[in-house]
């Protein structure tokens, strides 16, 4: 299992950022490799991914979800196995710490691979800076889910 722990500070507030982030279906717009997300109920979500040529799609449950706080999920069926959790921390009212977890267990020889070279945490890092200009440059969410769960 590889652990990867990355954050990024935006310039909006906790709930503009949080809000952004349960806009699941937005997230090929700043994950690289992400073709598309299905919300299929208010916990779930499928995943299709195409990375380094390997394709693959997997059904994510998120497992706890606090409004301007946290979002953390696991991987229920698919391919991929994973677990982890994204936090939210105010700094003040215009700026928020967005900081990311994440257990990976790469599945195959490619996987290993690029995980031994730091494939996942380079993608996670780039991925946080990419949510960042999104948000950034948006001002305001696309939406909000402020269930909790």
């Amino acid at each position: 299992m590889s652990k990867v722990e990355e954050s990024v500070e935006v310039e909006v507030p906790v709930r503009t950022a949080y809000d952004q982030w349960t806009q699941f279906e937005d997230f090929p717009q700043f994950m690289e490799g992400v073709e598309r997300i299905e919300q299929r109920t208010p916990t779930r979500t499928h995943w299709v991914t195409e990375i380094a040529g390997v394709k693959r799609e997997f059904d994510a449950e998120v497992t706890e979800q606090i409004p301007d706080e946290r979002v953390a999920w696991t991987t229920v069926e698919g391919e991929v196995k994973q677990a982890g959790v994204v936090t939210f921390h105010r700094l003040d009212d215009k700026r928020t710490k967005v900081m990311l977890q994440l257990d990976h267990d790469p599945q195959g020889i490619a996987d290993t691979v690029g995980d031994k070279m730091g494939f996942v945490k380079k993608q996670a890092k780039q991925d946080l800076s990419r949510f960042k200009s999104f948000i950034e440059s948006r001002g305001v969410e696309t939406g909000a889910w402020r269930g909790q769960v």
